[in-house]
């Protein structure tokens, strides 16, 4: 719908940026930042919806528990059904009080120490990817990036090694439901791809069920609060959204960070090996060219956010790429500064669907720059091939070489 405050400058974010348009998705910061400069929160006729370029009005939009993440289910029903329950059952798609139980129940089985016990396995698969990479030029993204996550995740949820080839391709299928340029193939690719990874988790977790091991799996299989517990749809949307999210997020995070790192002007230099230096590094990865771009709330019930009034059923969406450059809270912002201290980005977003899986997120990111940088003290780009996407904001190919260091 139009804007509701009349009295206002008509600004028409459409005008200024165009999601579809391959310029703004091989660099949208420039579109970004001139839409911030004119109104940090404007509406897009194109898309219906109010988009948040500030970083004040991006969290406002986050932690606004008037603004809610309302799926809506898509038609026709019976050939949406599963991808329509992978969604409505999931973290990420629901809103109190059955976001408060899920998020309960499935932090309490994170809480059982996976995250910390992964470590060493983290640096072991790395290390096992590493070792079958060249000395000369390579596919950063093909042979490390893209795999290291995969492998993590299903050590995380005890998927077996023969099995975990798939999972990447569903991943990949589902997710590109989230674009603005979706296609009837592309939305069969998603139905199938839901249909088959529901079909495999809930065979995985009947197996748990039967004869529990210690991963993550086993432990939301037995979940508990008092009587409370995961249904079975529950259940499968959790593992199946741990997977889609825990794996898409870290290869472009590590893949967009590492790209503006080593092409940075005048690279700066970081002692990976610090780790106070390496965690502020793995915040600058995230925050100057974020993995997410755009995030998206419903208005639940009338609400002034950033000096809009919004009507139930209004959308308005966190622009994340653009509020982690909003010059009003980082200095420089276009400058990646791997010292950037403090940098409170918002790439994890914020509020009560902040990532559940941050701290998987920041262990893997510096465990594997770790262990890259050890074998690989100096690289640069040879080539970078974006994808074609502008929420999930990635490449599809990013080789690097090793580069001499002068004696």
């Amino acid at each position: 719908m139009p804007p509701k405050n009349p009295s206002d400058p008509p600004v028409d974010a459409a005008d200024l940026l165009d999601l579809g348009d391959p310029a703004v998705v091989a660099d949208p910061y420039p579109h970004l930042a001139a839409l911030r400069a004119v109104a940090p929160l404007a509406w897009h006729s194109g898309m219906g919806t109010w988009l948040a370029t500030g970083h004040a009005e991006a969290g406002a939009v986050l932690r606004d528990r008037r603004l809610g993440r309302l799926f809506s289910a898509r038609t026709p029903a019976d050939d949406w059904d599963t991808f329509n329950w992978l969604h409505a059952d999931s973290i990420l798609d629901s809103e109190p009080p059955k976001h408060t139980r899920l998020r309960r129940l499935v932090a309490g089985a994170f809480g059982r120490g996976h995250v910390q016990r992964l470590a060493p396995r983290i640096e072991e698969l790395a290390a096992g990817l590493l070792a079958d990479l060249p000395d000369g030029e390579f596919d950063v993204l093909a042979g490390y990036a893209e795999p290291l996550p995969v492998l993590v995740i299903a050590e995380l949820l005890g998927v077996p090694e023969a099995d975990r080839h798939h999972l990447r391709p569903w991943s990949q299928a589902i997710v590109r439901m989230y674009e603005v340029d979706r296609t009837p193939e592309v939305e069969a690719q998603a139905r199938q791809a839901a249909a088959e990874f529901a079909a495999y988790v809930e065979q995985l977790a009947a197996d748990r069920a039967a004869a529990p091991g210690e991963d993550l799996l086993s432990d939301l299989v037995q979940a508990r609060d008092g009587s409370d517990r995961l249904s079975s749809h529950e259940l499968v949307a959790t593992a199946v959204l741990l997977l889609n999210a825990g794996h898409e997020a870290s290869v472009n995070g590590f893949g967009n960070g590492l790209h503006s790192w080593l092409t940075a002007p005048e690279r700066p230099a970081v002692d990976v090996a610090d780790p106070a230096a390496r965690a502020r590094l793995v915040e600058e990865l995230l925050r100057h060219d974020s993995p997410l771009h755009l995030f998206e709330r419903t208005a639940k019930e009338p609400a002034t956010v950033a000096g809009v009034d919004l009507q139930p059923g209004d959308k308005v969406a966190a622009l994340l790429g653009a509020a982690n450059r909003d010059p009003a809270v980082f200095t420089d912002p276009d400058r990646f500064d791997p010292t950037r201290d403090p940098n409170p980005h918002l790439a994890f977003g914020a509020g009560i669907h902040f990532c559940i899986g941050a701290p998987l997120a920041r262990l893997e990111l510096e465990v594997s720059l770790r262990t890259l940088m050890a074998r690989y003290p100096a690289l640069e780009v040879v080539e970078a091939q974006r994808r074609p996407t502008f929420v999930l904001r990635g490449f599809e190919r990013l080789v690097v070489a090793p580069v001499s260091r002068p004696a």
